[in-house]
């Protein structure tokens, strides 16, 4: 190969090795140990984003849900979905709508979460053991489709964590172990010892109960600014994330206690209020590259009566700008929410099919263009269609007819950076 062929980086390192260093060879030997040293640690720390993340959590009172919830909420979705077909063929189109339906009819759930607590309150512990008990034979009976599952116990404060422990061990038992996909989420996180408390509650009941170590896992609720922001200035969040052993599964912000904590007017309080966009911001910065999910908050306006086509356009807007700023799941109170939350999502994704296709297909032929795409940003764009793949919004087939040479394989080594040669 001659210097006119030999590419800028082959130039510089020739000329490199041409070269005699002064640094001694036990500075350089010093150095290099440093630093692998530092990128085994940020390997750790940092093992990458992590697949399989759910659109949305459902969130039901514990004392109201049965095995037959999916099929309920489903079936309720699909009657709303057929009052306002205009409305939501308006938002979205035919065909999204069409898989929109169909997902209801199938999956409507993805991840259900049974509420011990606000939404549950306080019932004496005679009712609420009896209802967790209950709440462990409901998540262990769901049907396969709902993928991931679990409950929301009472806070790891003074006041609540016995209660909060009593739960969660009475759920186990009337599940007779830890259902598929479980996880619990504890809410009302203001300090990082919390998480420390949480770690030692999922080992000692692992030991008593003849666990797998590492079987437990939970999910901290943000909604207080003491999360986002410690007394001495650091990201509490950030800390809570590499002191949970692993264990920690997802973030999910809590839209109302967090803006009512930041003294925000209740008529203000939205998921899109700035207060809620800077915390969901520090969240998605804490927990980037780390395998943990970022699950935005809920809305409190529910499409019911009259006010069902402005509700239902509120959400569709929301589910869609919270996926626009790289929050992929979020909160669902109401079987209502369902309708917009996968035709949201789907309109989403197909139109980040469309934008990403002819970029992947560039990158992979190495052609150029109005955008030059960097190994970095191939692998976002290989991100998001694998997303849309996972949720439904499209097929393989609609994939490689936009991009012939994106297979399911290649997508993956996009995604992993393992590119494949061509």
């Amino acid at each position: 190969m001659t210097s006119k062929e030999m590419t800028p980086q082959e130039r510089v390192s020739k000329e490199l090795a041409s070269k005699e260093l002064a640094l001694p060879a036990g500075l350089l030997t010093g150095i290099g140990d440093r630093l692998r040293a530092v990128d085994a640690e940020l390997s750790r720390r940092y093992p990458g984003d992590r697949p399989g993340q759910p659109i949305h959590t459902a969130y039901v009172c514990a004392a109201d849900a049965d095995k037959d919830l999916p099929h309920e909420w489903g079936t309720s979705a699909l009657e709303l979905a057929d009052r306002h077909t205009d409305l939501l063929t308006e938002l979205a189109g035919t065909e999204a709508v069409a898989r929109m339906r169909n997902m209801l009819a199938h999956q409507p759930i993805q991840d259900l979460r049974l509420d011990f607590e606000d939404g549950y309150g306080t019932r004496g512990d005679e009712a609420e053991d009896a209802d967790a008990t209950r709440a462990g034979e409901v998540l262990a009976a769901l049907p396969d489709t709902v993928f991931s599952r679990g409950i929301r116990t009472k806070g790891l404060t003074a006041a609540e964590y016995e209660r909060a422990i009593r739960t969660l061990e009475r759920v186990l038992e009337g599940a007779g172990g830890v259902p598929d996909g479980f996880v619990f989420t504890v809410p009302k996180l203001r300090a990082v010892e919390q998480v420390d408390v949480a770690v030692r509650v999922c080992e000692e009941l692992e030991k008593a109960h003849g666990l797998p170590a590492g079987a437990l896992r939970f999910e901290l609720q943000i909604e207080s600014p003491q999360a986002v922001i410690a007394a001495d200035g650091t990201a509490t969040v950030a800390q809570a994330i590499h002191r949970s052993a692993g264990r920690c599964t997802g973030l999910h912000y809590g839209t109302y206690d967090y803006s009512a904590a930041c003294g925000i007017s209740p008529q203000f309080q939205s998921l899109e209020h700035p207060v809620a966009d800077h915390a969901k911001a520090v969240m998605q910065a804490a927990a980037a590259q780390t395998g943990v999910w970022v699950c935005d908050g809920s809305t409190q306006v529910l499409p019911v009566g009259a006010e069902a086509p402005a509700a239902l356009g509120r959400h569709f807007r929301l589910v869609t700008r919270s996926l626009e700023r790289g929050y992929y799941q979020g909160w669902d109170m109401h079987p209502g929410h369902l309708v917009t939350r996968w035709l949201a999502t789907f309109t989403f994704f197909r139109g980040a099919l469309a934008a990403a296709a002819p970029r992947i297909e560039r990158y992979l032929q190495r052609q150029g263009g109005a955008v030059v795409d960097e190994p970095a940003t191939a692998q976002a764009l290989a991100t998001v269609v694998l997303r849309g793949l996972d949720c439904g919004a499209f097929g393989p087939e609609d994939v490689t007819a936009l991009v012939p040479a994106a297979s399911l394989e290649v997508l993956n080594q996009l995604r992993d950076r393992k590119l494949p040669t061509l």
